[in-house]
Formats: structure tokens, C-alpha cells, sequence
């Protein structure tokens, strides 16, 4: 028997893609939390833990190779690449909310720590932009709203990690906020799978479209 439609979908527009007013979105591509080689996968190594090992796995194989080709179709077509970094201005993190506080100083992820940058992979170049927060959601803390809105950019399409935290937190500000969101499912990733593919079936229920990286590229078009 095949499941029942979702009746969420009659209530949801259909996408405008216009390559024209579009932006790749970056999150949290960062050695802190997104290289086995940074603070997070210093510390589970160091524990004998492989809790992280899809994780690191997944950004390896999937989300850094896509991410850079979405990146490089973005310079093609000539529209804006965002990072989003993740990180706190103090070593204690004491400028971040409180929730953030404990995770941020134990990944050394303050502004001029080497676990803060961006991956060498990924490191921004000229015409980039970058901005940084100390929320989950970047809109919650960072002045991205305003640069999205000069730019001229009202779709955005989003990569990094992590899918179920920063990156939906973004994406679903974002939603709220009037932009068409598409999240790259093959430029995502998170720790534990049934996190990623949850959340990438959430939100798809009113918020915004998932695609593949091959889907992405297919559709943004220079358009005249």
C-alpha cells in the first residue's frame, strides 16, 4: 500500500527559480565542528569514541565535494556565495548565548583560534561574503538579513552542517522571512543520518524545497 498524500503540499506554492536573485548559503564549514581533524574530532578520538565518524565521513565524501561544486557553479552564473560561520569573539564564549557557551569554548571556536576557520577547501575568496554568529540560526545574530536584501537576493540555497541544527534553523528563518529556501540534501550533513533524512522530510512540509546538488546546478541558469 502507498503512503497517503501529505496534504501539507495543497497548501504550499509553487517555487519561482530565478537564478538572477539567487545566493549559495554556507553554514558552519569550519574545523571546530567540521573536520575529524578539528576540536570536536580531537576530542572524540582522544575519548575512543566513534560517534563521529559518519559525521566526518558524510562531510568528506558528500557535503565539502558538493558544496564546492555549487560554489564554483555560483561563481559561473555570477551570483553571491555566503559563509555562515559559528563562533564566539571571546575564549569563554561569554558574548554567546547561554546555550552556546559550553559547546563553543570546549571546540575553541572564538574568533582567531584555528579551530574557528573556515576549511582550507572552502577558504572564502574575493567577492565572498562572511558572517558570524553566535546562534544556531544566523538570523538570530548576524546582520545577514540586511546583506541578503542589498544583494538582491530572495532565494537562497543552503549547504553545510549541520542539517538538523544550524542549517534548518537558518533555513527556516529564512522561510519566515519571505525568502524561497532550497536546502542542497548532498551539500548536508550531520551527525547521525536519521537526524539528516528527518529533518530534510520535515522541511519540505511548508518551509521550503530539498534538492540534489545535480538538481541545483540543472535549474540556476544565466538568465537574459
Amino acid at each position: 500500500m502507498s503512503a497517503p498524500k501529505d496534504y501539507i503540499r495543497d497548501f504550499m506554492s509553487e517555487p519561482v527559480i530565478m537564478a538572477k536573485s539567487s545566493a549559495l548559503v554556507i553554514i558552519d564549514m569550519q574545523y571546530a565542528t567540521g573536520s575529524r581533524e578539528g576540536a570536536l574530532g580531537r576530542t572524540l578520538k582522544a575519548q575512543g569514541s566513534n560517534v563521529g565518524d559518519y559525521r566526518f565521513a558524510r562531510i568528506e565524501q558528500s557535503v565539502l565535494p558538493r558544496t564546492l561544486d555549487l560554489r564554483a557553479h555560483f561563481h559561473r552564473i555570477g551570483q553571491p556565495v555566503i559563509h555562515v560561520t559559528l563562533g564566539a569573539a571571546l575564549p569563554d564564549a561569554t558574548d554567546a548565548p547561554r546555550h552556546m557557551r559550553k559547546l563553543l569554548s570546549s571546540c575553541n571556536n572564538y574568533v582567531g583560534s584555528p579551530d574557528h576557520q573556515i576549511l582550507d577547501a572552502l577558504k572564502p575568496v574575493a567577492g565572498e561574503h562572511v558572517v558570524r554568529k553566535t546562534t544556531v540560526g544566523a538570523f538570530s545574530s548576524t546582520s545577514i538579513d540586511s546583506l541578503l536584501r542589498a544583494l538582491h537576493v530572495d532565494q537562497i540555497y543552503m549547504a553545510g552542517v549541520s542539517t538538523n541544527m544550524c542549517v534548518e534553523s537558518t533555513a527556516r528563518e529564512a522561510a519566515d522571512r519571505g525568502y524561497q529556501v532550497t536546502l542542497v540534501e548532498d551539500a548536508c550533513g550531520t551527525t547521525f543520518e536519521e537526524l539528516h533524512q528527518v529533518t530534510i522530510r520535515n522541511f519540505q512540509r511548508l518551509f521550503g524545497r530539498v534538492t540534489s546538488t545535480e538538481q541545483a546546478v540543472a535549474e540556476l541558469k544565466v538568465t537574459a
